[in-house]
């Protein structure tokens, strides 16, 4: 510990066998005190203080009944959900493997694929309140590339809620620097009574993502 009682913060040393990027990247996970968090509390991962602090600015959880996690990998959002909404059922889906979580229904399968709305549906007694979106595209280097795929998987997150939703639900998302592009601001603003952007501390300081809180769903609108 320094003098100003700080812990120092921890250096990786330099290898032939790891880039530059990737030294960063773990000095950063080392020395973030998120990161140190989650594995305090048994979070899987820093992005669970996201959840955390957004719903203590809007109220997202607090007697949710059925909640959809659309890119649950790799769980961290749905123990925040467990933990405040312990009797919600809850489905999660995504790619990647997801380990176990008690209460928690995993399918492991693309969220674009034609049979994933059905398969979600199936594992819930009724409509979802809450439909909540941490996904984003495999980068590939090209900022406007990664940008047009990422909010890709947004606008279909968006398309599932509005269709799915029960009256007076709320959608989440994250999105990317910018917020929200028109076309789906627009189809967030006529499904919903509020459309608000927000930045939780717990996103680094240096992320280009934003989330994207709509909360009211009225059903019935039908879509342009």
């Amino acid at each position: 510990m320094t003098r100003s009682g700080r812990d120092p913060e921890k250096r990786v040393r330099k290898s032939r066998k790891r880039t530059a990027s990737s030294t960063r990247w773990l000095e950063r996970q080392l020395n973030d005190p998120y990161v140190k968090k989650a594995k305090a509390d048994g979070y899987r991962s820093r992005a669970a203080y996201k959840l955390i602090e957004l719903d203590e600015r809007f109220g997202l959880i607090r007697g949710a009944k059925r909640v959809v996690d659309l890119g649950i990998a790799p769980g961290g959002w749905a123990q925040v959900v467990r933990k405040q909404a312990p009797r919600a059922a809850i489905v999660g889906i995504d790619l990647l493997p997801t380990e176990p979580i008690e209460g928690v229904a995993i399918l492991e399968m693309d969220f674009m694929a034609d049979h994933a709305p059905a398969a979600l549906q199936a594992e819930l007694d009724g409509k979802p309140d809450l439909v909540m979106s941490d996904m984003a595209a495999n980068t590939v280097g090209h900022k406007q590339t990664d940008h047009l795929r990422t909010m890709g998987l947004v606008e279909a997150a968006a398309w599932f809620a509005t269709e799915n939703l029960e009256e007076g639900g709320t959608f989440i998302a994250k999105v990317l620097a910018g917020g929200t592009d028109t076309d789906l601001l627009n189809l967030l603003k006529k499904h919903f009574k509020s459309v608000k952007h927000a930045k939780p501390p717990a996103s680094r300081k240096g992320s280009s993502e934003w989330y994207v809180v709509a909360q009211g769903f009225k059903p019935g609108v039908e879509a342009d």
